[in-house]
């Protein structure tokens, strides 16, 4: 929230699919295995009016943009950032990125970084596995549109490491949830043994 605070009062930013594709990714992502589900809608409403923006636009234009280069491969994708024409179910995008291009006031963020990845993901998803070719796609990407390589490359390395990062505390949380309910369970049946008592056996029975 604080970055996108920051940028919607930057007199050089302008709202675009691709850095509001960035926003809703990044929500998704580190907001994976939030609890309750429901709330998650609340906050990411909350989060976006906070910054003056329109919730339903950012996860509509997230949206259009995932489904038009889910058409691309990876290549095709860096081609067309290349040379951008229409896209089906977003037409306008290619303007919106000839602008980026041509603007040398182009207002750069990590939240437009992580929407080319996402791009880039939703084009080739095996492809983003390969953290070397990836990061090359991207950088060609950069180049084209002028963007800062070095943080370009920082910041995406930093995503990266922090999706990384929660995909292991989700897996930690999850072992940690199993154990305690192994736990729980094994104590319940301690109980009931302890409430019912020993039943009768035909040995006890006869001794008796």
């Amino acid at each position: 929230m604080v970055e996108m605070h920051l940028l919607a009062v930057n007199v050089d930013f302008k709202y675009d699919p691709i850095y509001v594709l960035g926003v809703v990714a990044s929500f998704n992502r580190f907001m994976q295995g939030y609890r309750p589900e429901r709330d998650k809608e609340s906050i990411f409403n909350a989060l976006c009016q906070a910054v003056g923006g329109n919730p339903q636009q950012y996860q509509d234009d997230a949206e259009k943009l995932k489904a038009a280069v889910g058409r691309l491969s990876a290549q095709e994708l860096v081609d067309w950032f290349g040379s951008p024409t229409p896209l089906e179910g977003a037409e306008d995008i290619h303007t919106t990125v000839a602008a980026i291009a041509d603007n040398p006031k182009f207002k750069y963020s990590r939240l437009f970084a992580i929407g080319l990845y996402t791009l880039l993901e939703q084009a080739e998803p095996e492809l983003v596995q390969d953290a070397k070719q990836s990061m090359e796609m991207l950088q060609r990407i950069g180049q084209t549109l002028h963007l800062p390589q070095e943080k370009l490359q920082k910041d995406l390395e930093l995503y990266r490491s922090n999706l990384e990062k929660m995909a292991q505390a989700q897996i930690a949380i999850e072992d940690a949830i199993k154990a305690d309910r192994k736990k729980r369970e094994q104590r319940e049946q301690e109980k009931k043994k302890a409430t019912t008592g020993p039943s009768d056996s035909p040995e006890s029975t006869t001794a008796s």
